[in-house]
């Protein structure tokens, strides 16, 4: 039994799919394949069904790889334990941020790490919420900055900081000339939302109740969707409709004054809170510290957490 045969078998049963997960751990589909065979006669049990259309765990197979995840995560933490020693801040540290909060962090938090934590590039990944959650679980990523609620096992959370919601408006709409704008309006056909999967969707629909008249299928009907806050922008810039951003995305485009129109909601305002997290069994706290900290202190941070919203 080794730690590759290990890796093998946890990204199979995270893809499901030999010539996925093959992909991932960056070996030929047979090398895999033989690996997992090795295992299974090894340990004298099939940890997988095989069909033509599936891969599954079977029920022993489903307590084994959970134990490979904590022995693959046990072997990680030797390594950067020893690195630890030399300097928490001296390495590397793998990063995740859900798609409506990385492109609009990034740009500010890397000088400021720069600045405070010069040795210790990032490796950057931006998902959903659930990817990243299985990633940091499994190792992949050190630490991820998701939308509160976020709750996971042996997993530490700490609020960094609020973000309220804005109004995007084409130019010339009606309600540009309104200081604010009320959310039980937000329910006419031309609301552009993002799709299925974003966390930031579903903050939207819950902060918005009258999105949700008649069900979830009817928001879905009613409503344009698209892949990235960037592209519904572009979408309000050509006239198509409006739709709701963070605070930290409001500024952050290249249109001429007179394109766009940002106007707050009417108080109270909704927000959601931006936090990081990462596993307990960690070994780099100073990092993680640092990181928060950093974060905090850029300029694109909302709100610190904890501090009052504007009534």
């Amino acid at each position: 039994m080794t730690l590759t045969e290990l890796r093998y078998i946890v990204t199979l049963a995270q893809e499901q799919h030999f010539g996925r997960a093959a992909e991932r751990c960056h070996v030929s589909q047979p090398t895999l394949s033989v690996g997992v065979k090795k295992l299974e006669d090894e340990l004298g049990v099939l940890i997988f069904e095989r069909s033509k259309s599936a891969v599954r765990l079977t029920p022993v197979g489903e307590g084994i790889v959970t134990q490979a995840q904590k022995v693959l995560e046990q072997a990680q933490g030797i390594r950067e334990l020893a690195q630890a020693g030399k300097n928490q801040l001296a390495a590397p540290l793998k990063i995740g941020a859900i798609y409506t909060v990385g492109p609009y962090l990034f740009p500010h938090l890397i000088p400021q790490l720069h600045r405070v934590a010069p040795d210790m590039p990032l490796y950057i990944e931006e998902n959903f919420t659930h990817v990243l959650r299985d990633k940091l679980r499994t190792g992949e990523l050190d630490a991820i900055i998701i939308a509160l609620p976020f709750q996971e096992a042996d997993v530490l959370t700490k609020p960094l900081y609020d973000e309220p919601f804005f109004a995007l408006l084409p130019a010339g709409h009606p309600w540009a000339q309104l200081d604010t704008i009320d959310k039980d309006m937000l329910n006419d056909k031309s609301l552009l939302l993002l799709g299925e999967g974003h966390c930031f969707r579903d903050q939207v629909l819950e902060a918005c109740p009258s999105l949700r008249k008649g069900g979830e299928d009817s928001a879905k009907h009613t409503t344009v969707e698209s892949s990235s806050l960037e592209t519904i922008r572009h979408m309000v810039a050509s006239g198509l409709g409006i739709s709701i951003l963070p605070f930290t995305a409001v500024d952050s485009h290249h249109y001429a004054p007179g394109v766009i129109e940002i106007r707050p909601l009417t108080a109270p305002a909704p927000y959601r809170t931006v936090a990081i997290a990462w596993r307990a069994s960690f070994p780099r706290p100073k990092a993680i510290e640092i990181l928060a900290d950093s974060i905090r202190l850029c300029s694109v941070a909302a709100r610190p957490q904890g501090e009052a919203l504007p009534a």
